[in-house]
């Protein structure tokens, strides 16, 4: 099975754009006023257009009141919900209004953050790992992948310090169903991407995949 990517903090249209040209499977919007990378709900929304159906829309959020959530994804057309505050499993379960998915970042200071989070959050359909951080949103800083317990059995979102140069090793180390990446692609400013690096870092993704498949047939021939 193969690494799926998202990238986000995607405010252009010639980033969006960039993102479905080179494969990403979806695409995140920043609803966090906070964020450089913040965007309103009309602007995604017609960033939201761009995409065509088999790349998803993903909207971050931070401690959002539960209705305000919901009215954003319906406007926007939002496929999952990132929730990155201090929500409780059932605001998160209000603001996806019963038929939208949602992913839990859990903000990793050590080895019992993943399992308390993935024991609150059991209606999660992923759990999206980043590094500790007093400030909320994503760090641009890598955890310790050790953190993650053997065999864990959820699907996990690998994000926190990924680049280029760095995702292959994370993903034959952590072996996530997903990675994320915004920063590590950015470009002359928090908002923007640089397109050479979001191509490099799907070669690195690809990479990467052909090599845990090589090994795999080589134990499974």
């Amino acid at each position: 099975m193969r690494t799926r990517i998202k990238f986000c903090g995607l405010v252009r249209p010639e980033d969006v754009d960039a993102a479905v040209a080179l494969g990403a499977d979806a695409v995140g919007f920043v609803f966090y006023a906070r964020s450089p990378r913040h965007v309103d709900p009309e602007a995604a929304r017609a960033l939201r257009r761009r995409l065509p159906s088999w790349v998803g829309a993903v909207g971050l959020f931070v401690n959002e009141a539960p209705d305000k959530v919901s009215a954003t994804a319906a406007q926007v057309g939002l496929d999952v919900l990132q929730f990155h505050g201090d929500e409780t499993p059932e605001d998160c379960a209000r603001a996806c209004a019963g038929h939208l998915p949602y992913w839990r970042a859990v903000r990793m200071r050590g080895p019992g953050d993943l399992l308390e989070s993935a024991d609150r959050f059991g209606a999660a359909e992923a759990l999206l790992l980043d590094a500790y951080s007093e400030a909320y949103g994503g760090t641009g800083k890598r955890f310790d992948w050790s953190w993650i317990p053997p065999g864990f059995d959820r699907p996990l979102i690998l994000s926190g310090g990924l680049g280029p140069e760095s995702v292959g090793e994370a993903i034959t180390s952590v072996r996530p169903a997903w990675v994320d990446v915004s920063s590590g692609i950015q470009g002359t400013d928090p908002r923007t991407k640089d397109k050479a690096l979001m191509e490099q870092f799907v070669a690195a993704v690809v990479a990467a995949d052909a090599s845990l498949l090589i090994a795999r047939n080589a134990i499974h021939p």
